[in-house]
């Protein structure tokens, strides 16, 4: 990760989502994983 001055480790965990089209629109599915992503990386989300 770029932190400005250099490039730093970071833990990373790829998620990818699979959904039907049909069902559930693309922007939905984006909010979703947007949604999941900011609460695995606050760990207080979790507890509440």
């Amino acid at each position: 990760m770029w932190n400005g001055k250099e490039f730093t480790p970071r833990l990373m965990m790829p998620i990818s989502l699979s959904f039907d089209h049909r069902v559930i629109d693309g922007a939905d599915g984006a909010r979703f994983i947007t949604i999941i992503n900011n609460t695995l990386s606050d760990i207080r989300r979790l507890v509440m």
